[in-house]
């Protein structure tokens, strides 16, 4: 079970932008914070293009919101 728990939370850190034509680094940017989880985009580094999305599960930062606090990182 705690295997399974590790591959929950990867992150990438390079992914292929049609843009640049290989694989270049990205950085992760929040698009939405849901009651389900937050929805995010990969972007590259280089260029800015959108070039892959993820979403999770972990609403405490939604529900740090309702409550009127800020999440701490």
């Amino acid at each position: 079970m705690n295997e399974k728990r590790q591959y929950d939370s990867l992150e990438a850190s390079e992914l292929y932008c049609p843009q640049c034509k290989s694989a270049r680094p990205v950085h992760r940017h929040l698009l939405l914070v849901l009651p389900t989880g937050n929805k995010y985009e990969y972007r590259c580094a280089n260029c800015g293009t959108p070039v892959g999305a993820k979403d999770d599960t972990d609403n405490r930062e939604y529900n740090e919101i309702l409550r009127g606090r800020k999440l701490s990182d």
